[in-house]
């Protein structure tokens, strides 16, 4: 079992926060005419503050290769989308000697920075479970072309897939799908919507969230009345009960300053899986969980004992 990577750098959903305060720092609302302005701000500028992919400002130019981080056996990719994107990604080998395991992760980020952030992570758990790990840039994001928005991002997570399911090496491993935060929100969709076919064999959810409006309050309270004019939803509450077929593990660290820990608590218990894990991370951040002791014990147990079981 190798050491706990470094904490990604602290973006995430904090990053909507602190932009979208930037809007609301205006002398106090005087007149209807001045909340129009800010509700407009708000309602037009969501997707900006949602999916902040520019930050840190080289984001969209500067993606680490794995290269940096010791990882040898990679290949960087560009995959078409139905809808005519571009999508960058990374295809992690684990070093022939160490390829014990008939699996892959597909990863999904958080809602900033890119792809190349979260290398260290994919090595830690190719070290932990030795997979291969794809991991996924959406639209807007790095390399990625487009512009990132909900009916976007699931596109991109359905072409992730059809990938794994059409290329020779991936298309008999069981896939994992793992989730950080707005990540989370992406792997439950694309989990509910396949799992009939038995294309996914598990899923991770770390710190993600009921539904972005119902986020809104915690992360910017000033903006808690105007949360119905969200038109990017990301209702996981609604959507995540209807996953039966697959073993889910819950990763929850209970110092999360951003989403609050009862957002967990409650994607658990509508969870309607017969296997669900839940596993607390009682010094994690939204941002640090990951650095936590027993993070990747907790995956590999899960991998092991739910997700490889009829290996053993």
């Amino acid at each position: 079992m190798s050491e706990s990577p470094p904490p990604p750098p602290a973006w995430s959903i904090s990053s909507m926060a602190n932009n979208t305060m930037q809007f609301l720092r205006l002398p106090v609302l005087a007149s209807s005419g001045l909340a129009v302005v800010a509700s407009g701000l708000l309602y037009f500028k969501q997707n900006e503050l949602i999916y902040p992919r520019n930050i840190p400002v080289d984001a969209r130019t500067n993606v680490p290769s794995p290269r940096q981080f010791g990882i040898k056996d990679f290949e960087d990719l560009q995959i078409p989308t139905p809808d005519g994107q571009s999508l960058h990604a990374l295809f992690l080998r684990p070093p022939l000697g160490r390829r014990q395991r008939n699996l892959t992760v597909l990863m999904f980020h958080g809602n900033a920075g890119n792809i190349g952030h979260r290398v260290p992570i994919a090595k830690a758990l190719q070290d932990s479970l030795h997979c291969n790990v794809f991991m996924l840039e959406y639209r807007g994001y790095g390399l990625s072309t487009g512009t990132p928005d909900e009916a976007g991002l699931k596109i991109d997570a359905q072409t992730a897939l059809d990938y794994l399911r059409q290329r020779p090496e991936t298309r008999d491993t069981k896939i994992v799908v793992y989730g950080q935060s707005l990540g989370g929100a992406v792997a439950i969709n694309l989990v509910a919507t396949n799992q009939e076919e038995d294309e996914i064999s598990g899923l991770i959810l770390e710190n993600t969230f009921l539904s972005i409006r119902k986020l809104i309050p915690s992360v910017f309270p000033p903006a808690r009345y105007l949360a119905r004019l969200c038109h990017q939803y990301w209702v996981s509450e609604d959507i995540l009960p209807r996953i039966s077929n697959v073993p889910i593990l819950f990763l929850s660290g209970l110092k999360d300053e951003i989403v609050p820990p009862t957002n967990m608590t409650q994607l658990f218990s509508v969870c309607q899986s017969e296997r669900k894990i839940w596993r607390t991370l009682p010094n994690g951040g939204h941002n640090d969980s990951v650095a936590e002791p027993g993070y990747f014990d907790h995956i590999h147990s899960f991998i092991t004992e739910e997700v490889m079981n009829d290996e053993k």
